[in-house]
């Protein structure tokens, strides 16, 4: 699974927004600097968190986003599915938006997909922009490490 610029960027801002709850609203200019996101594209993508209830605006000079929901409420796999369509890695997986392989009485790897599909959704519908928020950014070392995964290509 490979995120998106339009959920990348919208779990960015969501982030943001969950650290700066209770202090008012951001103005875009601000989220966009923050997010090293275009601000042109996040005004899209804004509204489009605006139009599924994750986030509110305030009008005025002193106005910007804010979250409409608390952190605890918004599921992170409910953004991905909104952004990106699913989570499966390959088409005949998916429940949503699935099409049809030719090889599917036969494919040996697909019984893998089916449950890579089915861990990804388990895992981002049980996460929520607060539960992960309350975790630590991830550091260099943990990207390569532990070492038997090094030695696999493509991870």
């Amino acid at each position: 699974m490979k995120l998106s610029k339009k959920a990348d960027y919208a779990l960015r801002v969501l982030f943001t927004l969950v650290e700066h709850s209770g202090r008012g609203p951001i103005p875009i200019r601000e989220l966009a600097r923050r997010n090293d996101a275009p601000k042109r594209f996040l005004e899209h993508i804004m509204l489009e968190l605006k139009s599924q209830g994750w986030v509110s605006s305030v009008p005025g000079k002193l106005g910007g986003y804010v979250l409409a929901r608390k952190p605890e409420k918004i599921a992170i796999g409910a953004i991905i599915r909104h952004f990106d369509g699913q989570l499966a890695p390959i088409g005949c997986v998916s429940a949503t938006h699935y099409e049809r392989c030719s090889q599917e009485a036969v494919c040996r790897f697909r019984r893998l997909m089916l449950d890579i599909r089915n861990q990804v959704a388990w895992l981002t519908e049980r996460s929520t922009l607060a539960t992960v928020y309350a975790g630590e950014p991830v550091t260099r070392r943990e990207v390569f490490k532990p070492r038997e995964f090094i030695a696999g290509d493509g991870i």
